[in-house]
Order: C-alpha cells, then sequence, then structure tokens
C-alpha cells in the first residue's frame, strides 16, 4: 500500500469514527459505559486516528502538487480567512448550546449574538474554513486528502447535528434554527439578525487572535504576520 493510500485509509477512520459515535453508536454506547465513558472512549478513538493522519503525512515522501495558489492569496487572503476562523473556534466554545448541557433547552431561548448570529455551528464552520483555505492553497495529494475529509466532517456533521438535535431538543432547537443560519452570514443578510449582532465579542476576538499569532508562528512554513514583518 503507498503512503497515500494509508493517508486517505487513515483519514476515512478519522472522519467515519467521528459520525459512527456522535449518531448511530452514541446512545447505546453511551447507555452502557455512561457519559464520562463515552467522552473518555470518544477522545481516544479520535487521538489515535488523528495521529495515524500526522504520522503517515508527516514522514511520506513529497508529492507534486496539482495547483498552487496565488501569492497573494498565500499572503493575505489565506490568514485573513485563518483568523475569521480561528475567532469563529474560541467563540463556538462560549454559550454554544449545541455542546452536551443539562439546561441545553432554555439556553437556546436567548437571542443569537457573537459568533451564533453568523452561523450557529461555528466551529464546524472553523475547520470548513480550514479545509476550504487549505485546499485553495495547494493541490497537493496529501493535502487534499486531509482537508477533504476534514471538510466532509465539518460540513456533513453540522447537517447530522442539526438532525440529532431535533430529535432531542425539538421545538427549542427548531426555534434556534429559525433565528439562526447554517451558512455564514444568511441570517443577518436576510434580516432575521441585526448586523450589530455578530460582533464575536473580546474574548473571541482577542483569544481568535493570540490562536491565530501561534498557529502562524508554529506553522511548517512561514505565514499570516509572520510572514508580512519578515
Amino acid at each position: 500500500m503507498t503512503p497515500l493510500s494509508q493517508l486517505m485509509l487513515a483519514t476515512a477512520a478519522f472522519v467515519g469514527t467521528h459520525f459512527l459515535l456522535s449518531h448511530p453508536f452514541r446512545a447505546a454506547l453511551v447507555r452502557r459505559v455512561g457519559e464520562t465513558g463515552f467522552l473518555g472512549l470518544y477522545s481516544l478513538v479520535a487521538a489515535i486516528t488523528l495521529g495515524w493522519m500526522v504520522w503517515i503525512a508527516w514522514t511520506m515522501p513529497p508529492l507534486t502538487p496539482h495547483w498552487m495558489a496565488p501569492q497573494w492569496f498565500f499572503d493575505w487572503a489565506a490568514p485573513i480567512l485563518m483568523l475569521l476562523a480561528s475567532i469563529l473556534l474560541v467563540g463556538a466554545n462560549i454559550g454554544n448550546p449545541a455542546m452536551p448541557n443539562p439546561n441545553g433547552v432554555t439556553s437556546i431561548v436567548r437571542p443569537a449574538t457573537g459568533v451564533f448570529a453568523i452561523t450557529r455551528h461555528p466551529m464546524n464552520w472553523a475547520f470548513t474554513i480550514w479545509a476550504l483555505t487549505h485546499i485553495a492553497l495547494s493541490g497537493s495529494p496529501p493535502n487534499l486528502v486531509i482537508a477533504g475529509g476534514i471538510l466532509i466532517l465539518t460540513f456533513f456533521g453540522s447537517l447530522l447535528q442539526d438532525r440529532k438535535k431535533q430529535a432531542l431538543l425539538g421545538d427549542a432547537w427548531r426555534g434556534w434554527e429559525a433565528r439562526t443560519s447554517f451558512i455564514p452570514f444568511a441570517a443577518i443578510a436576510d434580516g432575521r439578525i441585526p448586523a450589530k449582532a455578530a460582533w464575536p465579542g473580546t474574548i473571541p476576538v482577542l483569544g481568535g487572535l493570540i490562536l491565530w499569532l501561534a498557529a502562524s508562528y508554529f506553522h511548517t512554513m512561514l505565514v499570516g504576520i509572520w510572514a508580512w514583518i519578515a
């Protein structure tokens, strides 16, 4: 089996186990091992399959990319998109009604503000933006496999999460869906949410900026602000 085929297998395992554990297997496993045990198992499987992906990608020989983005995209568009993704990712961890929460029904009665005014799936869209940006940057086969896998996981994971939350929370989640949008900024564009409500907040902006600076600094190539000031 070629290294690229191994990477495809590892990526399929990472994506597939996420879907299986999050949806068809979740209820039965929670009944058997409890919520804490399930989260531990979920995290362990995710760590093993992600580590498998990273190890193969890190050790495989370089392959010729099918395309490379123009320099302006490397220099400006990609860093700005990744800053937006970083802010969404940090904001998604603050008051997210999709997170496991014993008060989940009441928490989604509130108005949609911050990153949730932008999209009701800020975490998944953070990784979707990451995947689309990296696909646009380079058409190298390993990059396409990894970014493509993440794109499938986050895009379809959002759709499946809506279905699961509808079943669990009923009208409370349907009301949240009616007030928010799946596509970023769509609810603002059609007038359901005022534009001022989409200010992410101080913590998501500062936290996202710190995350963006750190990820750019430790990137395998010089990117973002570190490339601007070099």
